[in-house]
């Protein structure tokens, strides 16, 4: 798997071999990238209007942490609970779903994939988890103040899409935005003087 077109055609054949298909089956055919779309999804969401609605952005920077600690201690692809699991979806809403997905799939692999491969691989995976885990720790005392919680969910989002993609240029504009994020939550938190 190379691509986020190729993460697609894998659940186009997951969805063509089962009538329902289970969350875990997705995971499965995500393989290493199913931390990626766990990590950049929420983040998305508490950017969100939704990221508003108290308690929302600490969650999600839970969610968050959780999905990163498996790829910081080296899980080759996420866990999830078995209720989680089990879960399934009808393989016809799974299908147009990838239709739906495909145009978005293509312009991230145009723009975004194979860069600086080497900040992709190895151990800038588990760097960037350990990134996140941090970010995500910065939420709960922002959430108080307006947006705050912005820019390390934006850097978050960031990271999640580097290791879909496996885009090391994307990997470290991510770094640097989770160094201006720290930054700025020092800042806010600390009365910004």
């Amino acid at each position: 798997m190379h691509s986020a077109s190729d993460i697609l055609d894998r659940l186009r054949d997951v969805a063509n071999d089962e009538e329902q298909v289970p969350i875990g089956d997705v995971v499965e055919a995500m393989g290493a990238r199913s931390f990626g779309p766990f990590i950049m999804l929420p983040a998305l969401i508490e950017i969100s209007p939704l990221g508003a609605v108290p308690g929302v952005p600490t969650f999600l920077a839970l969610v968050i942490a959780i999905t990163a600690a498996q790829l910081l201690f080296g899980r080759d692809h996420l866990w999830l609970p078995g209720f989680v699991r089990n879960r399934s979806a009808k393989s016809e809403k799974v299908l147009k779903a990838v239709d739906r997905l495909r145009p978005i799939a293509e312009w991230m692999d145009r723009w975004f994939h194979g860069r600086m491969k080497r900040f992709a691989s190895g151990p800038f995976p588990r760097i960037a988890a350990a990134c996140v885990i941090a970010l995500a720790m910065t939420v709960p005392p922002l959430e108080f103040i307006p947006f705050a919680s912005t820019a390390p969910m934006a850097a978050i989002a960031a990271f999640g899409l580097a290791l879909i993609v496996r885009d090391g240029l994307l990997m470290l504009i991510a770094g640097v935005l989770t160094v201006a994020a720290l930054g700025t939550g020092i800042a806010l938190a600390g009365g910004g003087g």
